[in-house]
């Protein structure tokens, strides 16, 4: 029997979700560019549109969420370029684009070039943090940067004048905006380099997009700004923007405002400091001759006339020279009464030195008696001991007609087993001694058992 597979059978919305799942996994965030047309605004603040060109288009959103961002307003018309994911409106099985960045068409080669140059020169390290130098937090004179024209202008000049009135400011003037606008910042730089008459140089200018933005994006004036013997602070666009200027110059302003208010000291924030340093210096000065007149006043009760203080001391002296003689004159009477004191023990104490002679013989003589006597029972002892020695002795023995046999290895021979024939022994007699060689060993009773 022959079976055919079974073919699902699917509801709409499960196809349609399953045609969203297949797009949303197999085709990544993609830029896609065209021209925008029936663009819809709606109250939840989405945008709806379409993206045509020559030959086809294609429905897009941008959600609130994402076109929040945009700081421009889109219309019908323009070219533009869109980053999207592909999907499908589900409910009503609509193809369409969920756009996620929209920008201007060409922007993105603007970017691209953004982004090289970026990389160029902080591989170059002309971004390091190394290489930069402070702000003077002390001007004598300031540098503009800009266009006479320019609105960042008179933010700056305003600012500045809040801070710090008088404070002498020079424009250098250029273009900031056009084709030629970089060479002129460039030239403007280089004026300000060679004259070296401010301390602080602020290059600066209103917001705007990034093709107003471009000519700080320009390799030469990056690379002017480095070479500057000069501290500047840049203060390009709005607080969103970011040039390479922004990332060359010494200090980054998040707007021509901002630049101002770092460059300039606050004219009343140091009037304050030096309110609050005059108002210490005072409380320091006065407590300072508050010491010195109390430290004077003890001084001046401490202070005795040389003449009443000569008094006072000869005073002394001679008081001290009283006490002196009175103590000296005591003590020589004390010592004269404690001699005599001494002298009368000593001549109670001195003994007869003719009973301690005479005990002294008596005791001489019993001592001379005793060693004799002592001296004459050891040599007696003596005379014994070495008599029995002799006795003893073997060379006494030697004398009486003995004599010692030792074989070759100096060992005292005893017996006869301790010998061999033709061994060579020596004899000692009471003088000298003889060596001999055993010839025949003649066996006594002992030996046969």
């Amino acid at each position: 029997m022959n079976f055919t597979p079974t073919i699902p059978i699917l509801a709409v919305s499960a196809f349609n979700r399953l045609i969203q799942q297949t797009l949303a996994s197999t085709i990544p965030l993609t830029w896609v560019a065209g021209e925008i047309s029936n663009l819809t605004r709606a109250a939840s603040g989405h945008w709806y549109f379409s993206l045509k060109d020559t030959t086809a288009q294609v429905r897009c959103v941008m959600f609130r969420g994402r076109n929040q961002y945009v700081d421009w307003q889109p219309e019908n018309g323009m070219q533009v370029e869109v980053r999207a994911t592909p999907g499908l409106y589900e409910p009503r099985g609509e193809f369409q684009l969920q756009v996620d960045t929209l920008r201007r068409a060409g922007l993105g080669m603007l970017f691209e070039a953004f982004e090289r140059l970026k990389r160029q020169l902080e591989q170059e390290g002309l971004f390091a943090d190394t290489r930069k130098r402070a702000i003077p937090a002390m001007p004598r004179r300031i540098g503009i940067i800009t266009s006479p024209q320019a609105a960042a202008l008179r933010d700056v000049l305003t600012t500045l004048n809040r801070k710090m009135p008088g404070l002498p400011v020079i424009l250098y003037p250029c273009q900031v905006q056009g084709a030629t606008a970089a060479a002129q910042i460039v030239t403007a730089l280089n004026a300000a380099y060679q004259r070296a008459e401010c301390d602080i140089l602020i290059i600066c200018r209103g917001g705007g997009s990034i093709e107003d933005l471009w000519s700080f994006n320009d390799e030469t004036v990056a690379r002017a700004v480095a070479a500057s013997p000069i501290p500047i602070i840049s203060g390009v666009g709005h607080e969103t923007d970011f040039t390479i200027t922004d990332f060359v110059a010494d200090l980054r302003a998040p707007t021509p405002t901002a630049a101002a208010v770092l460059a300039s000291p606050d004219r009343n924030q140091l009037l304050q400091s030096l309110d609050m340093l005059r108002a210490r210096l005072i409380r320091q000065l006065r407590h300072s001759l508050f010491q010195q007149q109390q430290q004077l006043s003890h001084l001046g009760q401490r202070l005795i006339h040389p003449g009443k203080k000569l008094g006072a001391q000869q005073a002394q002296a001679n008081h001290l020279a009283s006490r002196l003689r009175h103590a000296y004159q005591s003590a020589s009477q004390q010592r004269i009464w404690r001699y005599r004191q001494l002298v009368q023990r000593l001549k109670h104490q001195l003994p007869d030195p003719g009973i301690y002679i005479q005990a002294l013989q008596q005791q001489q003589s019993r001592l001379q008696l005793a060693m004799h006597h002592q001296l004459a029972q050891r040599l007696t002892a003596l005379d014994r001991i070495n008599s029995h020695l002799k006795h003893l002795s073997p060379t006494a023995v030697l004398a009486r007609g003995y004599s010692m046999v030792r074989n070759e290895q100096g060992d005292i021979i005893r017996d006869a087993t301790q010998i061999s024939v033709h061994e060579k022994l020596s004899i000692h007699f009471a003088h000298d001694s003889a060596d001999v060689q055993v010839r025949k060993l003649h066996a006594s009773n002992r030996l046969k058992k």
